[in-house]
Parts: structure tokens; sequence; C-alpha cells
């Protein structure tokens, strides 16, 4: 389909825009993950650790981001209270059965962690259970959402230390609005101060090539992208290259607002990144090239 209206200037109606041009969404079984994958990850020094990444089946994220396309991964419906310990208990067990020795776990849910219509929070002792042996586990949410409930469930941690990865995508302040996130470089900033209080580190995701930066800007605003996200005491940054397929995506390709990365332009933008790391001296902060994408098992 075509959509040939201007992008909206106001969020409800960017909320229509974004989900008027979606595809359907399949049906799922709330107590079956979506996919497992299993990788080596560069560790705080320099070791490589073995991460499992469990892609869960729960709520769809309440915001309405342009560049989105994991709600085909969700329900509408609430997360039935036992459904995301009993897909991590699936996962834990076939990696068992597969030899593996997992080091850190991602529950990665396509949503937020920390959203109790998602993740029901009389879930986390369950959650943490399945997690006792394990070193570091990684959940994703959205900066607003970053408050009593982390502390709630990093309590519950009896073993892993917690890290929570939260999508910044840009520090362009026009750009990151236009992407209909809700936020500002300024509440993400205060909800990576919240975590590095309560002793969780801090993973942030950055996109390469994200709409409504001019082509000849973008490298420039990665680089500050990069500073900011040192500044708010990131440890692991995650490239990801904005892809298209959710429909939004298209339309503003042909309004001449999105451009996908090519393959040069995401060994370019890795490349400078990891040089302006060690030009800004932080060794320590751990840089990733992510592919967004959920492998089946």
């Amino acid at each position: 389909m075509h959509y040939l209206a201007s992008y909206p200037e106001l969020p409800a109606a960017r909320d229509r825009f974004i989900v008027d041009l979606r595809g359907p969404r399949p049906t799922y079984d709330p107590f079956r993950y979506q996919g497992l994958a299993v990788e080596d990850e560069l560790a705080e020094h320099g070791e490589r650790a073995r991460v499992g990444t469990v892609f869960l089946t729960g709520r769809e994220c309440p915001w309405r981001c342009a560049m989105c396309d994991l709600w085909r991964g969700t329900t509408q419906a609430d997360t039935p209270v036992g459904a995301i310990p009993a897909q991590l208990r699936m996962a834990r067990k076939i990696w068992r059965d597969a030899g593996e020795s997992i080091a850190r776990v991602k529950l990665y849910n396509a949503s937020n962690f920390f959203d109790p219509r998602a993740v029901p929070e009389s879930d986390y002792a369950a959650v943490a259970e399945e997690l006792a042996d394990i070193e570091q586990v990684i959940v994703e949410s959205h900066p607003s959402l970053v408050g009593p409930r982390v502390e709630r469930f990093r309590a519950t941690l009896a073993g892993p230390s917690l890290e929570v990865a939260m999508g910044l995508e840009t520090a362009h302040p026009a750009a990151l609005e236009a992407l209909n996130k809700r936020m500002t470089t300024h509440d993400f900033a205060r909800a990576a101060a919240l975590l590095r209080d309560s002793a969780v580190s801090v993973r942030v995701f950055l996109l390469i090539h994200p709409p409504f930066i001019p082509a000849a800007e973008q490298d420039e605003w990665l680089l500050r992208s990069v500073s900011f996200a040192i500044a708010c005491g990131a440890s692991v940054i995650s490239l990801v290259p904005t892809r298209g397929g959710n429909g939004a995506m298209e339309a503003l390709s042909r309004q001449g607002l999105f451009r996908p990365p090519t393959a040069a332009d995401i060994a370019r933008s890795a490349d400078l990144v990891r040089s302006r790391i060690t030009s800004d001296g932080a060794p320590a902060v751990r840089v990733l090239l992510d592919p967004w994408a959920a492998d089946a098992d």
C-alpha cells in the first residue's frame, strides 16, 4: 500500500500513521517463546562470555516508534501470569540438553520488561529462580519505565547482576522526537542515572542511519550519540542498522526521510564508533553490532 500523506507532526497522529501501515500480526501461544540465539559476546575485561538470548512472547509495547517492527512478535492481550517463567524454563532446558554452558541471559520481549502488562511482577521471583546460576541477566525497557520495578526485580536476583538495555536511538533532538519514542535525551539520562545508582549496568541501543537525519549528518550525529551514551554511563553500546519492512519506514523512504544503510555504511559506522570510544578514553565501553533479529531455534 502506498501512503502519500506527509509524516504527522503530532504524536497522536504519528501513532495512527504508524499503526495504519502495519501488516497482519500472527497469533502466538503466550507460553512459547519466539526464538533462541546463542553467541559469544565481549565481556567487561576483554574475555568472551557465552550469552543466550530468549526472544520472549508477551504483550506489545505501548509506544509506537516509527522504526519498530517488533510488534509482530507480540500479543495484544496482557501476558498471562506464569508465561514468561515457562518460556525461560523451556529455553534453559533446550540449552542444557544441547550442552551449552550459558554464562549470561538476555530476556528480550519486544516490549518492556518493566511493563507489568508485559511481564507480571508476580513472575519476578520465578524468573529469578530460573536464573540463579547465571552471572548476568540483560533485559530491555523504555526509559520511562525505569523506576521502582527495576529495584524490585533486582532484589529477587540471588546470583546474577542486572543490565538494562534502553533504546536511545539517536541524540539528535528533532529526529528523536520524530521517531515517536515519546522521550527526550533528558529523560534517557535520568533513567540511566537511576540505573547506575541501583548498581545496574546500562546497555544503549543506537541506530545506524535513522530517519529524519540528512545523509551528510549521519556520521556526525552517530558520534554525538555515542558521546552522549558514554556520558550517561553506558557499559555497552549496541549499534543497530535501521531497517525497513514495517510499512512506516517504506512511507518515510518514499518521502525522502529515510535511506536504509548499506553494508559499507554499517562497516564505516562501526569503525567510527570504535575510534571515538578510543579517543574519548572510554576503553571499558564495549561496542557491539546488533543484527536486530530473532534467530529461531
